[in-house]
């Protein structure tokens, strides 16, 4: 019993001190950052601060943003950078020049930290202002950069000129972000700017382990995938963040995955389906992390920061997790952290096919629920009678509950497919709670989604 206790509080102290070396490293982070934006912004003589806009979801338009806004800093440009969501009417009647990066949520619509702009037809009009759009997009989707397309139309409806024509980039092609770079040297008036550098580089992660998770499955099978950092190495990472994975038959559109781990684990853990194409042939990255990798054979990965889907201020608030399939990886994450830190209560909605074959992750979800790290667990298997049930569904049952842990300061975190599950939740939650309260927990970054 003393060697069990001793063990358990060594692995306490032990999360701990990761908590701490996240939270340091974080702290470090947002404060370089502010001193980043300042020293961005540094007034030039006579010249007004370019605006940088970016309306990102995952995170890349984001990234490119920011490293939009060091180019042009380093050109000589002072800049002031911002997500959309702060872009008012008067910011935009006062600016001269801007540039913005805006990606598409799901089927069109806007990414969350752009949901607080609005597409008034009574905003003022912006003759004086001249701007540039990446649109980011991936042609999976029917309405491909949907998004970015309609705030392009809305800034030319107002008056506004563009500095050229809008660079649209699916799903991370490297000759859209060569054409935004040469755009970027006109609005800088220089021949050339620094080399870009688009995130961090790509490193060899090693296939540490392997494991078919839904035998007999009516759906496509799915596998828990282990990779383990380079050799004498060690990574950080929060629970909510994702990972880009080089397939060597593609390697030039890197595949995001939600991480299912914590950086206590010591490895990145990935839930992985097998896709097939519209062609009916397999999908390049899954059929390779599936099937093709190799135990002991490396992948070129590198780790992504999601900080529209990290716990960070509802750290401390109730968690309400919900998704379905593979959406579980996300979900996990937190998971895991909450269980490692003790934090709650937890509240965990999982929708599947069939309880025989498809209930991920079944004997870790029993234990969190053993062991109090799950107060609430509601499953739905949509195949298990006939009629067909889906998570929505029990979000609905349990109404009054939802209302319950809302009121008491909850944080609700959506993970899975866009179609169906996503939208069927967002239904359920504005019928549940009004579509005004959902959008105010959207702004507050209480409502937080990782949809695909």
């Amino acid at each position: 019993m003393t060697l069990r206790i001793a063990a358990a509080l060594a692995l306490v102290l032990l999360y701990a001190a990761l908590c701490a070396a996240i939270w340091w490293r974080e702290h470090r982070k947002r404060r370089a950052a502010r001193d980043e934006a300042a020293a961005l912004s540094a007034a030039r003589e006579g010249v007004a601060p370019l605006l940088v806009v970016f309306a990102s979801q995952t995170g890349q338009a984001e990234e490119l943003a920011r490293e939009t806004a060091r180019l042009l800093h380093t050109a000589g440009e002072p800049v002031q950078l911002c997500a959309l969501g702060e872009v008012d009417a008067a910011l935009l009647a006062r600016t001269r020049r801007a540039l913005f990066v805006a990606s598409t949520y799901g089927e069109g619509d806007a990414p969350d930290n752009a949901a607080a702009f609005s597409f008034d037809d009574a905003a003022p009009e912006l003759a004086q202002l001249q701007y540039g759009l990446l649109a980011l997009g991936d042609r999976q989707y029917t309405h491909f950069c949907a998004f970015g397309r309609q705030l392009d139309g809305w800034l030319r409806a107002h008056g506004a000129v563009p500095l050229f024509e809008r660079v649209e980039m699916d799903n991370g092609d490297p000759a859209a972000l060569t054409a935004w770079q040469h755009q970027l040297t006109q609005v800088a008036s220089l021949s050339e700017l620094p080399a870009w550098q688009a995130g961090p580089d790509f490193e060899d992660w090693t296939l540490a382990g392997r494991r078919h998770l839904n035998p007999g499955s009516a759906g496509a099978p799915v596998f828990h995938i282990e990779l383990a950092p380079p050799q004498g190495g060690a990574a950080l990472w929060e629970s909510g963040d994702l990972v880009q994975v080089r397939a060597p038959a593609d390697p030039e559109h890197p595949r995001e995955y939600s991480i299912a781990s914590i950086a206590s684990d010591g490895r990145v853990h990935l839930v992985v389906r097998q896709a097939l194409r519209g062609d009916g042939t397999p999908g390049v990255a899954s059929s390779w992390l599936t099937q093709g990798l190799a135990l002991g054979g490396t992948a070129a990965l590198r780790l992504r920061a999601h900080r529209n889907f990290r716990l960070e201020d509802n750290a401390a608030r109730p968690l309400v997790l919900i998704g379905n399939g593979t959406g579980i990886a996300g979900l996990r994450s937190h998971l895991r952290a909450r269980a490692a830190s003790g934090a709650g209560p937890n509240w965990l909605l999982f929708g599947e096919r069939q309880a025989a074959h498809d209930f991920l992750f079944r004997e870790e979800i029993a234990h969190w629920q053993s062991t109090g790290v799950l107060q609430r667990l509601d499953l739905a298997f949509s195949r298990d009678q006939a009629e067909r049930i889906y998570v929505q569904h029990r979000l609905a049952e349990a109404a009054g509950t939802l209302r319950e842990w809302v009121q008491a300061g909850a944080a609700l975190y959506v993970c899975g497919s866009l179609q169906g599950m996503a939208q069927g939740v967002d239904d359920a939650l504005a019928e549940l709670l009004g579509r005004e309260q959902v959008a105010q927990l959207l702004r507050s970054g209480r409502y937080r989604r990782d949809v695909y």
